[in-house]
């Protein structure tokens, strides 16, 4: 079965992006950069793989992406409609009334059904849940793994890492990576109940 697997950029007081949706508080590190590009080719926007080498670079794990309304309209703004073209592209909102791109889904209906749908399905590779909080708290039940790049940097405000109602849930740490700025990438699994 397909892994749902949450896999952000985190602040370290746990917010995913400031109040307004703005992520350019996030610092770089070439190591951490080099790191993500190798390991997870696939989580770079269509529009910038070719500027940074990863033209017709093969998905690594990923198939398929889910973005809430949130994460999905900094794409739009920008007038991109399809920012994950090599990736099955999922937005989940009941406010968008359509999506102009036919490589972009709309789901307004329970988004967990949704997702036991795609997990249960054919299809190779996992799931990447790119955000936002809210529609991570929705489907904590259902992930199966986080990888969280946490950058040295205090947001002070903004879009949590999960919001909404939730139950706690206990997960594991597995591997941590340290760059040379002080930033982690830590994928945590569900622990044994």
């Amino acid at each position: 079965m397909r892994k749902l697997v949450y896999y952000v950029a985190v602040s370290i007081d746990g917010m995913i992006a400031g109040p307004g949706g703005e992520f350019d508080f996030y610092p770089e590190a070439p190591d951490m950069v080099e790191y993500l590009r190798a390991e997870f080719p696939e989580t770079m926007p269509t529009h910038i793989r070719p500027g940074i080498g990863l033209e017709g670079v093969p998905n690594k794990r990923f198939s398929a992406v889910l973005m809430g309304r949130g994460t999905y309209k900094p794409a739009l703004d920008a007038g991109i409609a399809s920012p994950y073209a090599h990736l099955r592209q999922y937005v989940f909102s009941t406010s968008l009334g359509e999506i102009a791109d036919p490589g972009v889904e709309l789901i307004s209906g329970d988004p967990v059904a949704a997702v036991r749908e795609l997990k249960a399905s054919d299809d190779q590779g996992d799931i990447w849940l790119c955000g936002g909080g809210k529609l991570a708290g929705t489907l904590l039940p259902e992930i199966d793994e986080l990888i969280f790049k946490t950058y040295p940097v205090v947001a002070g405000a903004g879009i949590p890492v999960f919001a909404g109602e939730l139950g706690a849930r206990p997960f594991t740490p597995v591997d941590t990576r340290v760059f040379s700025h002080g930033g982690t990438i830590t994928t945590y699994r569900p622990s044994p109940q």
